[in-house]
């Protein structure tokens, strides 16, 4: 599998329906590993944050969450497929598990919102094992019971919402306690699906504007971080483009050795 480097980061160049493909033959094989799903803000965060940064080069699996990491991928002429993002793929592998009878278990957000989103993916997928779910509020000398009881459920499949980069620390540290053959960090995805908080309309998201969509909505919170985030990942791009533009000029005009 063809990985593509953008900035500080690898990516597996992979569609969503190879994603899942993947998380299939993972399980079938009897083997273990977990997806990093990364977006700007992630890939930015990765830069001053070595062991985010370390937790995801591990990965079995990182895929592009967001429409800007794709376009760059094109300009630096290694192009990804197309972006593969978290909340989309909790339902997705909702729907795969049932079909192919593997256990899931969800952990992350409030107590309140995780039973819904329980209970609504159990009405969607009637056959779906699902063989327990948690809040994501605990502490760090309760992780070890948490991941107990994730290996005891006898689930396959772990997605675990509990925010960057606290999911993948405890998916890290824990990874040899758990006992699941697949775990993917989902960040905010639960409340999406819960109905607490609306996605992007889907023209925003292909166009890469979702997170203009989550800026609106919550101004104050995000203000900081996005303009932090982009204009960072717009400098640090710039930077590679014109890197690579004048190797590879460099490289086309410089004479062959007779």
């Amino acid at each position: 599998m063809k990985r593509v480097p953008i900035l500080n980061g690898q990516f597996d160049a992979v569609t969503f329906g190879e994603t899942l493909e993947w998380i299939k033959q993972v399980i079938h094989r009897g083997d273990r590993g977990y997806i990093s799903t990364v977006n700007v803000a992630i890939l930015m965060m990765m830069r001053s944050n070595e062991l985010l940064q370390r937790i995801v080069e591990q990965s079995g699996l990182i895929v592009a969450d967001g429409q800007p990491l794709v376009w760059a991928s094109r300009w630096l002429s290694q192009p990804l497929p197309e972006r593969v993002t978290g909340v989309d793929l909790v339902e997705a592998i909702a729907a795969t598990a049932a079909a192919e009878g593997f256990g899931i278990y969800l952990m992350g957000a409030e107590k309140a919102t995780i039973e819904k989103v329980s209970n609504l993916l159990k009405t969607r997928y009637p056959n779906l094992r699902l063989c327990g779910f948690d809040d994501g509020y605990f502490g760090p000398e309760k992780a070890g019971d948490r991941a107990r009881a994730i290996r005891e459920s006898g689930a396959q499949i772990l997605l675990v919402g509990m925010g960057v980069p606290r999911q993948e620390v405890f998916l890290a540290e824990q990874w040899a306690s758990l006992g699941v053959n697949v775990a993917l960090g989902v960040g905010g995805s639960f409340e999406v699906l819960a109905g607490h908080k609306t996605r992007a309309p889907r023209w925003m998201q292909q166009s890469g504007l979702e997170w203009l969509y989550r800026l609106l909505q919550e101004p104050r919170r995000l203000m900081g971080r996005y303009l932090s985030t982009n204009s960072a990942f717009i400098y640090y791009l710039l930077q590679e483009l014109v890197r690579t533009k004048w190797l590879s000029l460099t490289l086309r005009t410089t004479p062959k050795a007779s």
